[in-house]
């Protein structure tokens, strides 16, 4: 009975052991995430190995695993950088990214867990310096938004295409200038669209001029050919026509007949 204790605490040594060595094997990847072993007892992460993916793991129990995220990401970008005359302009961006999954390993190895900061963070405010310096603040403020937002991606993603980082978008949310430059440019603006108003009503109306014009001028030669075709004779044959139709209405009527040549009929009648 006194050996018991002895037995009994080995197995309980071993049992113990063995829940450590299973809960430092057994890993579980969450979904959206993947997973690269780092090999305590070896030359730390595999640079080719395959990332372990979504589910339950069993590895080495000296080994451990880094964890990183693949799913979509975005990070807020808050900037200060120059307008090509200088100004001081804040730029309100957001950077929608995620980690090369295939290369995972290199990733950790050569940018380290803290990539965002590293890596992407400074080529998306390098790249906003550069493309913002082309602009004046009037074309920040407009019309060049878009155009802006497109070339800080496409220079982004040069720098970060062999860093084994995923750019997906840079979007542009907020241009914030000077609030006396603002106001001047809203100004301007103001001024520029009363203009183009102004020159349109003008343009308005004197296409409703011209338009007046022709189709006076355009009555007047059909008049002047009218008169031109209306001869003495023809007026005189038109006064006979006339007057056979008169006299042939059953109604009673007078005609009296008009005096010289070309006297024309005249009916009277009580109709």
């Amino acid at each position: 009975m006194d050996k018991l204790p002895k037995i009994g605490i080995p197995i309980l040594i071993l049992a113990i052991a063995a829940i450590v060595v299973m809960a430092k094997s057994a890993v579980t990847i969450d979904a959206g995430h993947a997973g690269i072993i780092y090999e305590t007892l070896g030359s730390g992460v595999d640079s080719d190995a395959e990332p372990l993916g979504p589910g339950f793991h069993l590895i080495a129990p000296w080994n451990k695993v880094i964890d990183y995220e693949t799913r979509l990401q975005e990070v807020p970008e808050t900037m200060s950088v120059l307008s090509s005359n200088g100004l001081d302009i804040k730029l309100d961006a957001s950077v929608q990214y995620m980690p090369d999954k295939k290369n995972l390993g290199r990733l950790h190895n050569e940018k380290g867990e803290t990539y965002l900061t590293r890596v992407l963070q400074p080529a998306v405010r390098s790249a906003a310096r550069s493309v913002v310096g082309r602009y004046t603040p009037e074309q920040l403020y407009s019309s060049k938004r878009d155009a802006i937002q497109k070339e800080i991606f496409e220079e982004t993603k040069k720098i970060v295409d062999d860093q084994y980082i995923i750019l997906e978008r840079v979007l542009i949310r907020d241009v914030t200038l000077p609030p006396t430059i603002k106001e001047a440019i809203e100004r301007k603006l103001k001024q520029e669209q009363e203009s183009l108003e102004y020159e349109f009503r003008l343009v308005t109306a004197q296409k409703e001029a011209e338009k007046v014009r022709i189709e006076a001028q355009g009555k007047a030669d059909a008049n002047k050919i009218l008169s031109a075709s209306l001869t003495d004779k023809i007026l005189q044959d038109k006064g006979i026509e006339a007057t056979i139709k008169l006299s042939e209405s059953p109604n009673s009527k007078v005609i009296v007949i008009g005096s010289g040549e070309s006297g024309m009929p005249l009916i009277l009648g009580n109709q």
